[in-house]
């Protein structure tokens, strides 16, 4: 097992990579509820997305850790989870069942362009700054979704989009301990500061709270009956089904892209030149997955950005991957317990994750206007727009325009205009 994921050459431990896994089920275990409760609004079964969501999740890191051999685990993106709910099922008017059909075509296209090396050439030919702002643009937005889960962060007054939470809640205080205490323990170099952190927030919002306790403790999965297989594989060759699946592909492409060289950033994983070696692995397992979660009955799975919190407890091979799948497989009959972590625990600890992503700011070169301010509207308009699709379009358009701006084409090559035009159609297609 040490062989096979490579723990020597990574400077790793059974130990550190377990602590790992379980620090980032942890922080991303919410997806087994939220997923379902957003899937539902668009007409499919909660029950049976229920066991979708765990199944797609744990299939899709499993594959992870086997193929790629990296510590990220994989999930339903909750951008994705809404567009096909909100937009394509309730605006567009589009089933269901033609949405998932929708989504296995776009994995099949993520299969050819990554066995074809295409995805590759795309990934490698990101300019270096906007590699480093997709992991400070991620920081933040990570640290600004544990904000908002916590409550320190709520929607504003007229005149003020977000605004300090109630201070006064014991959830909220309850947060701000938490935060203070993994801090500390960070500090103080102590192996498992987050999990620790997150574990004793658990224990206490039970103590302070006894109604939040779980009812149960071990609960038979819900039948995927009702939506496995469930593809209107015609209705997603219409015309409308043919755009939803460009706008699909477009979403996962720069998503995946961006989430994995964010996280490769802050595991020190990426080469000199800024690459991840031997990324088409990764890339794969993202396609793989993409493609069995519609048939299991649930939208577009990739590289969660929750990864980090299990990065940043050591986790660097596909072994923490493989803890992750584990532990969502056994969710499928302890749910009830697993999904009872608060939101004080696991938002805290997307906010101390989101402290340490920032960290690659330091390798923008803030005295080239070109690099910079590109580099600067990645940052901002992932978190403003609370969309990562849109602020990595945005640096993959500004980027070029200013070097052709400002006499300095030559830098930029065919594959970055080409990310550039393909950025375009991502708003162009996109249903604002």
């Amino acid at each position: 097992m040490e062989r096979f994921f490579r723990f020597r050459e990574f400077g790793t431990t059974y130990r550190r990579e377990t602590l790992a896994g379980l620090t980032t089920f942890l922080t991303l275990a919410y997806i087994i509820i939220v997923n379902p409760a957003i899937l539902a609004a668009g007409g499919i079964p909660r029950e049976a997305s229920t066991t979708a969501t765990i199944l797609a999740a744990a299939f899709g890191t499993i594959v992870m850790a086997l193929v790629a051999n990296r510590p990220f685990a994989i999930a339903p993106y909750m951008c994705e989870n809404a567009f096909i709910a909100f937009t394509v099922v309730g605006v567009m008017g589009l089933s269901w069942q033609t949405a998932l059909a929708a989504i296995f075509y776009a994995g099949i296209i993520f299969i050819i362009l990554t066995v074809t090396k295409l995805r590759r050439q795309f990934a490698e030919a990101i300019p270096l700054t906007l590699k480093h702002s997709f992991a400070v643009g991620m920081g933040i937005f990570l640290a600004f979704i544990g904000c908002n889960a916590t409550g320190i962060v709520r929607l504003g007054v007229p005149g003020a989009p977000v605004t300090v939470g109630d201070l006064t809640s014991p959830t909220v205080l309850l947060a701000i301990v938490c935060i203070i205490l993994i801090a500390a323990l960070l500090a103080l170099r102590v192996r498992g500061a987050i999990l620790i952190g997150m574990l004793v927030t658990t224990v206490l919002y039970f103590v302070l709270i006894p109604d939040s306790l779980p009812q149960g403790i071990v609960s038979a999965p819900p039948s995927l009956a009702p939506v496995f297989a469930k593809l209107d594989f015609r209705g997603a060759l219409t015309t409308t089904g043919l755009a939803v699946t460009v706008m699909i592909f477009v979403m996962a492409f720069v998503d995946t892209i961006g989430t994995l060289l964010g996280l490769s950033a802050r595991a020190n994983l990426l080469d000199e030149r800024g690459n991840l070696p031997d990324i088409d692995r990764p890339m794969l397992a993202d396609a793989i997955a993409t493609t069995v979660a519609p048939v299991l009955g649930t939208t577009t799975t990739g590289a969660y950005i929750e990864s980090a919190a299990g990065i940043e407890e050591g986790g660097r091979t596909g072994f923490t991957a493989l803890i992750v799948a584990g532990l969502f497989l056994l969710s499928l009959f302890f749910a009830p317990l697993l999904t009872a972590v608060p939101a004080a625990a696991y938002g805290s600890a997307c906010i101390i994750v989101g402290a340490f992503m920032i960290t690659s700011v330091r390798k923008i070169n803030f005295d080239d206007y070109t690099e910079l301010i590109p580099a600067f509207l990645t940052i901002i308009l992932m978190s403003f727009t609370y969309n990562i699709g849109i602020g990595m379009t945005a640096g993959f358009i500004v980027w070029p325009l200013l070097k052709a701006l400002t006499g300095r084409i030559r830098e930029v090559n065919f594959i970055q205009w080409l990310l550039a035009v393909l950025s375009l159609a991502f708003y162009l297609l996109h249903p604002f």
